[in-house]
């Protein structure tokens, strides 16, 4: 275990680099120009000028790449080109609320939509799974934009129970918010655990287990769930790395100051540190995920080894 923990973070490496090189040439070929943005909309062309020549946009691609790759070995983010504050600053004030709804998010997701996977699985074809299995269906197919209006709506406009948006209200100000970006989620967890537990019941050990004597709930939460966990992780940790990078609709919806409405500011403003930043953090976090769900798996699952 821990020599392939020891290669995978090794194999990060030149994936970093990649996604670097990546991100960085993405976000210059988008249509704007920062140079006017810093200069001021009322700035002639020479003082364009000499802003360009200040952010190096004037010097070779590769150059500026190296100069940023050099930057960012050292920590170094830059600075935002539209306030002029650190970058690193920027993402300490956004990242505590965005994690916390994130967490919030995959948390009631996976109890919620496990324990809906489990019923649907040992009431199978009956009423219980069928009532799960809309529920999840209604989860998937609901946008969750549209979900966060109706809540908005009716809890908080019509009932006045919980905040209409931002993080002035403590943890009230994530239920409505948690609730629209987790519902997906939910229900991907409740169909795959349904689907997973009920081929787990159909094995041969299961039925060896009820022949002698094993009590059902013995059977399903000691034997049968944990090895039809496997598939559940692989979700929950692609899907919280989803969460942390794609709430951008969500956060704009509750007006939630998070990285997701960081990030959709800067591409507005063409503020090129502040979405480099942004987009290279979101694709470390979802590769130390993975990494992550890999190394549970062989905690779940016994047969499962690396060498």
């Amino acid at each position: 275990m821990l020599q392939f923990t020891i290669k995978r973070l090794l194999s990060l490496l030149p994936l970093l680099l990649v996604v670097s090189f990546v991100v960085f040439m993405f976000i210059h070929f988008i249509p704007g120009d920062p140079a006017r943005l810093m200069a001021g909309q009322d700035a002639s062309l020479e003082e364009i000028e000499d802003a360009r020549n200040a952010l190096g946009l004037n010097d070779p691609i590769l150059v500026q790449y190296t100069t940023y790759l050099s930057s960012l070995l050292q920590l170094e983010l830059g600075e935002s080109y539209r306030s002029g504050i650190p970058v690193i600053d920027l993402i300490s004030d956004r990242i505590g609320p965005s994690l916390i709804l994130t967490f919030l998010s995959i948390l009631w997701a996976l109890v919620i939509g496990i324990l809906i996977g489990i019923i649907s699985a040992v009431f199978r074809d009956k009423l219980p799974d069928r009532l799960g299995m809309l529920t999840a269906v209604s989860g998937i197919s609901l946008p969750n934009f549209w979900l966060g209006l109706v809540c908005i709506q009716i809890f908080s406009v019509q009932l006045g129970w919980l905040p209409t948006g931002g993080v002035n209200d403590g943890l009230k100000s994530y239920i409505l918010p948690s609730f629209a970006l987790g519902a997906g989620i939910m229900a991907m967890i409740a169909r795959f655990t349904r689907s997973s537990l009920v081929q787990t019941l159909k094995q041969d050990y299961i039925r060896t287990g009820r022949s002698k004597g094993l009590s059902s709930q013995s059977i399903i939460y000691g034997h049968a769930l944990k090895n039809s966990l496997i598939p559940v992780i692989t979700v929950a940790g692609l899907q919280f790395g989803f969460l942390l990078g794609g709430s951008v609709v969500v956060e704009t919806v509750f007006s939630f100051p998070g990285l997701g409405q960081l990030l959709i500011d800067s591409i507005s403003y063409r503020d090129y540190p502040v979405v480099q930043a942004l987009i290279l953090f979101f694709s470390v976090q979802f590769i130390l995920v993975n990494l992550f769900v890999d190394i549970l798996y062989s905690l779940f699952n016994p047969k499962i080894r690396y060498d």
